[in-house]
């Protein structure tokens, strides 16, 4: 194991960057963000985790605390294709993942890809739309792909979805499906920001809004780069036991417990937060930090309940209890 300070990374412009390099990118990343998210910053680099991770993000809020502007401003921060889907409840998958159209010039079909089709994609208020249009973006968040009429296309690299939740007009949304809720690397909420902030924020918009004003701090092709950095991190075997145990207590507990696809991103998150750390290791602690907003969301704690909430919390308190990562 090493201090972090250096890596054995190749100086190739399309290899990993040193760990200091990556760390220093998130650090510019999340002061850029922070110039127009006030007082957000616990997830602002929450989102950035899950974005080394090549995870996806789901903010459950109530309207305007800033979660389309959050969005807007990772995309500039890293100079990346911004696409925004408005999810409602006439949309079709089609117009989240493109078609295919004739063109009568040539005699066949042409693709127009859908607003699917960017670096960091916005999928504003997904729980309007139905669980078929949903589901448009099972394949996209998995595979990082999508499949018109039996042709495959793959999407951008990065590819990173920021799905918001409408968490006010219940009787006016549809439940997502558990599988889409898995696909989702962390859940998290912005909430109001305080009286302080949001004179800041007050103060800020007079005019023009910061975001429509955000530059680059660098690239996507730098944060593929930071990506296969994490990506490298290690991890130890006892640190993937106390994962895959973590994982199993959930399961014990609960009715609907953590699947191994929300271990696989709790380690990855686990990567980010070392790299965050200035560390080419993952110790047990950096799984402690990311456990709750990685696995919560997935859990059901009992048959009457719904997925994630309070209940689902304690669930995974209890296994961070319980399971001594020093343990065999």
């Amino acid at each position: 194991m090493t201090d972090g300070s250096a890596t054995s990374a190749t100086d190739d412009a399309t290899g990993p960057l040193p760990v200091s390099d990556a760390r220093a990118l998130v650090e510019r990343v999340t002061e850029n963000v922070g110039r127009v998210v006030v007082g957000k910053a616990d997830v602002v680099e929450d989102a950035l985790v899950v974005l080394l991770a090549r995870g996806h993000l789901l903010l459950e809020d109530v309207p305007g605390v800033g979660k389309t502007v959050l969005a807007r401003a990772l995309a500039g921060s890293v100079d990346g294709a911004f696409s925004r889907v408005q999810f409602t409840p006439d949309l079709l998958p089609s117009d989240v993942t493109g078609t295919n159209v004739l063109d009568e010039a040539e005699g066949g079909f042409d693709f127009r890809s859908g607003p699917v089709f960017g670096n960091v994609v916005l999928g504003d208020e997904i729980n309007r739309a139905p669980p078929k249009t949903q589901s448009a973006l099972l394949e996209a968040m998995e595979e990082e792909q999508v499949t018109v009429d039996g042709e495959t296309h793959a999407l951008p690299d990065p590819f990173f979805v920021i799905a918001t939740q409408n968490a006010v007009e219940r009787d006016r949304v549809y439940d997502l499906p558990v599988a889409e809720v898995d696909r989702f690397a962390k859940k998290r909420t912005l909430g109001y920001p305080s009286v302080d902030e949001e004179v800041e924020v007050l103060g800020r918009v007079v005019g023009h809004h910061p975001v429509d004003e955000i530059e680059p701090v660098t690239d996507v092709a730098e944060l593929r780069r930071a990506r296969e950095t994490t990506a490298r991190v290690e991890t130890a075997e006892p640190v993937r036991r106390y994962v895959a145990r973590l994982a199993e207590r959930t399961r014990e507990e609960a009715a609907l417990g953590a699947s191994p696809r929300g271990a696989v991103s709790l380690l990855r998150c686990a990567q980010a937060r070392a790299v965050l750390d200035g560390r080419e290791y993952v110790v047990p602690d950096d799984v402690k930090r990311e456990a709750s907003s990685v696995l919560a969301h997935r859990i059901r704690a009992d048959a009457g309940s719904e997925l994630g909430g309070d209940a689902a919390a304690r669930v995974v308190e209890r296994a961070l209890a319980d399971v001594d990562p020093e343990d065999p």
